[in-house]
């Protein structure tokens, strides 16, 4: 897919990390029961492809990622752990004991597919106040999921959280049905709210619906220092395997930051 708006690559970038989301492979396995397939497995094989990070979302429900799997990712993966939660006491508590890298607080509503929208950091920034204190007392390294807004980001900078991820999920949505102008209006907002990220002095990252065909205008965004990929790689594995899937979305995303688009 091609950049939607005219802008200079981002040549001089620097290299975009890629961090993993091993979520499906638990889903699999819990819809049958047992320990088939093992998700910290997952991680291992995506390590060894050249991930940068591996994130798993525990759930309140634990619909798919337990919390078994969250410690085993950390004793047994070398690679930085983003542990995706909800801000809730049981979630951080947890989280506390875990020590994971990085702490991504998303919205959770039980009745989801899947995360639907960022976080409304400025409605509910007196409740996430405590708990994103409680994440970095522990050295856990605060991200919070928001959609691109202005006031999203200044409530984050309020709020003393050193990371955003930019939900995409929009979009994902846009180029899939195929809205021209819909994609290039959210993919100028994006980019505005990386670089308004980035001049705050907060570290920008991206995430949700991302895929080989719509990756790239992403990936070229100079600002962007991560992407979080999950669903998309696991699928594929099923054709390609997970190890050449990662490879791929990692190729695709070096190629956006020389300027190569596919």
């Amino acid at each position: 897919m091609k950049k939607p708006m005219q802008e200079n690559p981002a040549l001089n970038a620097p290299p975009l990390r890629l961090g993993v989301n091993i979520d499906h492979v638990a889903t699999l396995r819990n819809a049958r029961g047992g320990d088939l397939p093992d998700p910290i497995r997952a991680a291992h094989l995506a390590a060894a492809a050249g991930a940068d990070g591996i994130t798993a979302h525990l759930r309140e429900d634990r619909r798919h990622i337990r919390d078994r799997d969250m410690e085993r990712l950390k004793e047994e993966i070398d690679l930085p752990l983003n542990f995706e939660m909800a801000a809730t006491a049981e979630m951080v508590s947890i989280c506390r004991a875990v020590k994971p890298h990085g702490a991504c607080l998303v919205p959770e509503n039980r009745m989801e597919r899947t995360t639907e929208g960022g976080l409304d950091a400025a409605g509910q920034a007196n409740a996430l106040k405590s708990f994103i204190d409680a994440l970095l007392e522990k050295d856990i390294r605060v991200s919070l999921f928001l959609d691109p807004e202005e006031r999203q980001l200044e409530a984050a900078l309020r709020l003393g959280a050193p990371v955003v991820e930019i939900h995409t999920g929009r979009y994902h949505d846009l180029v899939i049905a195929c809205d021209t102008k819909g994609i290039e209006a959210e993919y100028n907002r994006i980019v505005a709210c990386a670089k308004m990220g980035t001049q705050m002095g907060i570290e920008m990252h991206a995430g949700h619906g991302l895929t080989f065909q719509n990756v790239q205008p992403i990936a070229g965004i100079a600002e962007l220092r991560e992407l979080n990929i999950g669903h998309f790689l696991i699928s594929e594995a099923l054709f390609m395997g997970l190890d050449n899937a990662i490879r791929e979305m990692k190729q695709l995303m070096q190629d956006a930051r020389t300027g190569m688009l596919v």
